[in-house]
């Protein structure tokens, strides 16, 4: 069995955890990888890749991807997501100009911080494990591409957006950054990929569709995957 299957992960569960349930249900030995983490919070579009599959998840790494996020103003946290721990409090006193304003300065290639809890490696160490142990780390800048930026609606302290970017971008890290611009900081509190590269969150399934119909049902075999390049 080799190919690619795009599941609609849901929140609350790691991406690894997708790889585990499609291997315990069906009893796969073949190789198995996912190209792209999302984080628990997360929902969407995660590309599982199987066999010789597990080729292309560099490809899938380095597409652009398209997330619908949530912004809540007023709140920093140690994770710069709504799970983390709350470091500070503000009262958010800015109009809808000054976020819409701000929000479009962060089109276009950007210096971006990536959050301390994350996978990113120091010395061989992921961040969030460091981050565990009490031990400060300071991730490097990268250069990442905002390629659109689009707010939905704005229900302060609630900001809804949609955004398409490059590989490497943190959607919290955006997030945190725009409060910070703002003056009161800001957290994520929900995300969903909806694209990544060409496959859109209708051409997912969901970990119950596959658990009842099959792997074979959904798996796109690898010469299709590269016509639709």
């Amino acid at each position: 069995m080799d190919g690619i299957i795009p599941v609609n992960k849901p929140d609350g569960i790691t991406s690894y955890d997708v790889i585990r349930f499609i291997k315990r249900t069906f009893g796969l030995k073949n190789k198995i990888g996912h190209a792209g983490t999302l984080d628990p919070l997360a929902s969407g579009v995660l590309i599982i890749c199987i066999g010789k599959g597990t080729k292309m998840s560099n490809v899938f790494m380095h597409e652009d991807k398209e997330y619908e996020a949530r912004l809540l103003l007023g709140i920093k946290t140690d994770t710069d997501d709504i799970k983390g721990k709350v470091i500070e409090k503000k009262e958010v006193v800015v109009s809808e100009q000054e976020i819409i304003g701000v929000i479009k300065e962060f089109e276009g290639e950007i210096e971006q911080v990536p959050p301390v809890v994350s996978a990113i490696k120091k010395d061989g160490v992921p961040l969030y494990k460091l981050h565990r142990k009490g031990i400060d780390v300071s991730p490097p800048k990268r250069t990442v591409v905002i390629k659109r930026l689009d707010i939905k609606s704005i229900s302060l302290p609630y900001v809804d957006f949609t955004v398409v970017c490059s590989k490497g971008t943190y959607i919290r890290s955006l997030c945190r950054d725009i409060g910070n611009k703002l003056g009161c900081g800001g957290t994520q509190s929900a995300l969903k990929r909806t694209r990544v590269g060409r496959f859109k969150i209708e051409d997912t399934a969901t970990l119950k569709e596959i658990e009842k119909n099959g792997l074979e049902r959904y798996l796109i075999p690898i010469k299709k995957v590269e016509s639709r390049k």
